[in-house]
């Protein structure tokens, strides 16, 4: 390290999430704040993530109800699709809110370093900057929150026939005739819709003998259901033994001897956190055998003053897990002693329709030796549902049979991130399940149909 040392009060280093709400909370507080982000202003959520996604679920969908348009009485010719017009939606959404967060950052008064950190001490990183130059930054308290990246399996030949990750995919240059997926996840199956809706001929592979493994089986075999009807072809119980490249497109040979020919390759086989740069043996920072950051219940790591969030640091994977790290650590640098134990942490995996859980599945329940009651409802049942014609799907919830305290649910339907919060609200507040089923909600809607599934309560 050559130069002279900066010193802030905090020093951020990513600016996902957490650390940038962190870091603008901070600055905004007369703090001294330096953040270090290497090129995503916003975060990955903002760039490569949630955000443009969701951005081109939205098109997906749009192009999906156009098609069924008649079903509703409205008459509406050749709905389509393009590269062009699905880049500059996507494209103009992000632009949007990087634009919003880069004003944010200057506003509160951080100090924005944009450029490659790497720890030489305890809470100091020399960073090279993206225009050029070093700058020597340490902090009296530091959090890294580097994120993670796409994780890509040794599958021989994949390197060099190319492939496309989550990232890449984004910058829709084409739309491809034949897609293949490799994995059976959230990512991959959004992808997997997505594109079907698009036109594009999918084929999914997932190693394991079924998708969503962290599902019920049979929450999972209503989406493998729903993705198969709507054009995804779905091959599980074997992986891809190798990958070429030849004129006519990539070839796969998976592990039971069968051939797929495609255009483009998928691979949606998780994340890996971003640490192997930042030198954290420097820092005494320690880091598991994956790779992520070891911090106790509180976010602290191993070395006084270092702390870490979000996936980096093996927080859940979701923004907004994130999100509630930065309260944590905003109690915690203060002197406070707010945990992660015990979160009630709930998601969405934006197909259409959406799958939504918070809680324990059934099988979850019963391994930790609940003895459960069992409720489950068609999402034909709901009235909504059938004034949308949006018919598909299944609500299930979890109860405790000695406490009729609900310990999960999994909600497959229109809207059904957005009902999931009421229950996640009855689970906080510690209500029964009857307090669900008696409620008096708006007809109608979606999340009255808590008031039939809740009433389906078995034993």
């Amino acid at each position: 390290m050559t130069g002279n040392v900066e010193g802030f009060d905090l020093l951020v280093v990513g600016g996902g999430k957490a650390g940038k709400t962190l870091a603008m909370d901070a600055a905004r507080n007369g703090k001294s704040v330096a953040m270090v982000e290497r090129d995503m202003i916003g975060g990955s959520c903002i760039n490569v993530a949630c955000i443009p996604t969701k951005a081109l679920v939205s098109s997906a969908r749009t192009l999906r109800s156009s098609r069924r348009a008649g079903d509703l009485g409205v008459h509406v010719d050749s709905p389509q699709v393009t590269p062009e017009s699905l880049l500059k939606h996507k494209t103009g959404v992000v632009e949007g809110m990087v634009a919003i967060n880069h004003r944010q950052f200057l506003d509160s008064g951080m100090d924005l370093v944009l450029g490659r950190a790497r720890f030489v001490a305890p809470g100091t990183v020399e960073v090279e900057l993206n225009g050029g130059g070093t700058r020597n930054l340490t902090g009296a308290q530091t959090v890294i929150n580097t994120g993670t990246r796409p994780s890509i399996p040794p599958i021989p030949g994949l390197a060099e026939a190319g492939y496309l990750t989550s990232n890449s995919l984004l910058d829709l240059k084409r739309i491809p005739q034949r897609m293949v997926i490799i994995g059976g996840g959230a990512v991959g199956l959004e992808f997997a819709q997505m594109f079907a809706t698009f036109g594009t001929e999918v084929t999914l592979v997932e190693a394991g003998s079924r998708l969503l493994p962290r599902e019920d089986e049979d929450i999972a075999q209503s989406v493998a259901e729903l993705l198969t009807r709507d054009g995804t072809r779905i091959v599980t119980g074997t992986s891809v033994a190798a990958v070429r490249r030849e004129q006519g497109g990539v070839h796969l040979t998976l592990s039971n001897g069968i051939s797929i020919t495609a255009d483009d390759v998928l691979v949606a086989t998780g994340r890996a956190p971003v640490t192997s740069e930042l030198n954290l043996p420097a820092a005494g920072v320690d880091v598991d055998d994956r790779g992520y950051v070891v911090t106790d219940e509180h976010l602290a790591t191993s070395a006084p003053g270092i702390w870490a969030a979000g996936d980096v640091a093996g927080s859940p994977q979701f923004t907004h897990v994130s999100l509630d790290d930065y309260r944590i650590l905003k109690e915690n640098l203060a002197g406070g002693a707010r945990s992660t134990k015990d979160r009630l942490i709930p998601y969405t995996i934006f197909l259409t329709p959406e799958l939504a859980r918070v809680g324990l599945t059934e099988e979850q329940a019963r391994a930790a030796g609940h003895a459960v009651r069992i409720a489950k409802l068609p999402v034909a049942a709901i009235p909504r549902a059938r004034t949308m014609r949006e018919t598909d799907g299944v609500w299930k919830a979890v109860i405790d049979g000695a406490t009729d305290r609900i310990l999960g649910v999994s909600l497959l339907g229109p809207e059904a991130g957005e009902s999931l919060t009421t229950v996640q609200t009855a689970m906080l507040a510690d209500m029964p399940f009857t307090a669900l089923r008696d409620m008096i909600i708006t007809h109608p809607t979606m999340t009255e149909g808590l008031n039939l599934l809740f009433a389906a309560v078995k034993g």
